[in-house]
């Protein structure tokens, strides 16, 4: 378990926030939110995977402040705690239910190529071949715009009831009086010591002494506690119009490489090209979320650039096809299997930034889902990688089922879920792609950058047909987040999320299943041993789906070891005001659910 308990004034830190947000009614204070993985109660919730993130999101909420007050506090201070999978230096997409409105609204926060970026920015042109990953990765190339903090911005002004400055303020105590180092950070660090390494800036802050800090010693990053401080003060211009963001530029351009690091490493650590024209560009989306039926229920995603909205809508479609609460757990998790390849074939080779709305639309549509489930064969796993299918409005019958190409991505990123009093509701996945980005620390900033850009596919992979997720100036990359909103009558009844890389999808796609087909409670439903088909050979699966693989097996499934995948976090809405928030129990070493008035 990991060991990040109790962390240094992180109830101070809280207390500091919402000076000027409604003060809350004079209930009793609940217990301080801690590593538990379930919490049931009233009055809102918040999960996350770090207690420190769901404390300080909880007491926004008891100060009054609304579920998008309380998730950006969240994000800020997972910005700290948790480093290496999120923070300002990245992006993500956060998806948001009105009370007031009882619509779901997004906002696209994905980082974007700099205007200089093509086709071509990770092919070798010594050699005209791509890149490895880690060559790409650890480079100037591999960073793009960050989109984290305009997302932030954007959802305080849209449906917040505080500044920015106020949100940031618990983080900032947090990074200025420190936590307590558990494992998880510790490892996370050990495990990129070799990239950390050879700069100056990320080796001073996680390596000191060239060993990461010890497991129970207090880790401070002044320098991002300063960051977030001249941010509340100036807004976000200082970011992407001003010192900070030339501070970004800088580091791309001339990558803060040390002289004569202790490691060798064995790719030469490119520049990139990003410019302060580049970050001054840079604007946030709202586009309309994805949405399909399900069972009677409305189900809610986000558009493109993410691919999660289209490949868990389609894959849901898929299944709505046959009635898996009457068959046997092989044949439902069959099912799940084969519509998830399915769905995953369609998304590489139609979803991109680029994606026509009405092309996103057809991929969701009953008629184009029928004609890719009548290729599910009960008795049989279809061999993969399966070709996509047609979109193209006219569903007659089966189509043939050929072989296709398959694609998947990265493992980190991180996910949280908010609930507010009022009904209003936030799920929001952040990210800086690999687990520690693209090693570079901002020198004097205190924040690493991402590596988004290695989400792009290196070179065309569907064959003659075009790639819609190749490089481009200005391109957004495409992604697999897919926070999702579940409505019942127009109401919230579940929301959920998960870090994962392409598993996110898979991840999502499982909870639901077994939240809303199996019988499972949301709890049960993120604790379930999971299993991902991505449109690949082999199902890559959990130790503990290791029961469920014989009879899998037995019609043609291959499988590989996954030791660990997601680290979901959610919230279900019970009626009456009663909320159950759940969060991972192991994965990632636990996460922290946690209520404001727990029903006992």
């Amino acid at each position: 378990m990991r060991l990040r308990h109790h962390r240094a004034l992180v109830a101070l830190a809280g207390a500091a926030l919402l000076s000027t947000v409604i003060t809350a009614p004079a209930y009793a204070d609940p217990p301080a939110a801690d590593r538990q993985p379930t919490a049931e109660g009233y009055g809102g919730a918040v999960s996350t995977v770090d207690p420190d993130a769901t404390r300080v999101g909880l007491d926004v909420l008891r100060r009054g402040g609304n579920a998008v007050d309380a998730a950006v506090a969240a994000a800020a201070t997972l910005g700290v705690t948790e480093p290496f999978s999120a923070g300002i230096g990245g992006g993500g997409f956060l998806v948001y239910y009105s009370a007031r409105d009882r619509r779901v609204h997004t906002i696209d926060g994905r980082e974007t190529a700099p205007m200089t970026m093509t086709e071509n920015a990770f092919v070798d042109p010594a050699t005209g071949l791509p890149y490895q990953f880690q060559e790409a990765r650890v480079s100037g190339v591999a960073a793009g715009v960050p989109g984290t903090l305009a997302t932030w911005q954007q959802a305080l002004r849209s449906w917040g009831t505080t500044s920015l400055a106020q949100a940031l303020r618990p983080a900032e105590q947090v990074a200025d009086r420190g936590f307590l180092v558990d494992a998880t950070f510790r490892t996370q660090i050990s495990d990129n010591a070799a990239a950390f390494s050879q700069f100056t800036s990320t080796s001073a802050l996680y390596l000191p002494d060239g060993q990461p800090p010890a497991v129970g010693s207090v880790f401070r990053n002044k320098d991002l506690a300063r960051t977030y401080r001249q941010l509340g003060r100036e807004g976000t211009g200082a970011f992407y119009r001003g010192a900070i963001g030339a501070d970004i530029v800088g580091t791309v351009q001339h990558p803060p490489v040390v002289s004569a690091p202790g490691t060798v490493w064995p790719y030469p650590i490119r520049p990139g090209t990003m410019a302060a024209s580049d970050l001054a560009a840079y604007r946030v989306r709202t586009p309309e979320p994805t949405h399909v039926a399900y069972r009677g229920l409305d189900v809610y995603g986000m558009a493109t650039p993410s691919s999660g909205g289209q490949a868990v809508g389609e894959a849901l479609n898929i299944l709505e096809n046959s009635d898996l609460s009457a068959m046997s757990r092989t044949e439902a998790l069959h099912h799940y299997l084969e519509a998830s390849a399915l769905a995953f074939a369609d998304r590489n080779r139609y979803v991109g930034d680029y994606t026509p709305r009405p092309l996103l639309d057809e991929l969701l549509t009953d008629g184009f889902a029928k004609e890719r489930a009548c290729l599910i064969d009960p008795a049989h796993a279809l061999v993969k990688p399966v070709a996509p299918g047609e979109p193209d409005g006219s569903y007659t019958g089966c189509a043939t089922a050929a072989p296709g190409e398959s694609v998947t991505e990265g493992q980190s990123t991180t996910n949280l879920t908010v609930a507010d009093r009022w009904g209003n509701v936030v799920v929001y996945t952040l990210t800086i792609e690999q687990t520690g980005g693209n090693a570079m620390v901002v020198p004097g900033r205190g924040f690493l950058l991402n590596n988004e850009m290695t989400d792009f596919n290196f070179t065309p992979t569907q064959g003659g047909a075009p790639d819609p997720n190749l490089p481009g100036p200005g391109k957004r990359p495409r992604s697999s987040m897919a926070p999702t909103i579940v409505l019942s009558h127009g109401k919230p009844y579940l929301a959920v999320g998960t870090p994962g890389g392409s598993t996110i999808i898979t991840t999502v796609l499982q909870i639901l299943v077994n939240r809303l087909d199996l019988g499972m409670t949301l709890p049960e439903a993120v604790a379930a041993a999971r299993a991902t088909q991505r449109n690949t050979a082999a199902v890559q699966a959990e130790p503990g789906f290791a029961p469920e693989q014989p009879g899998l097996a037995a019609l043609g499934h291959v499988f590989a070891p996954n030791p660990e995948i997601g680290a979901a976090t959610g919230i279900e809405f019970l009626g009456g005001g009663r909320l159950v928030a759940a969060a991972e129990p192991t994965r990632r070493g636990g996460g922290a659910a946690g209520v404001l008035w727990p029903a006992y």
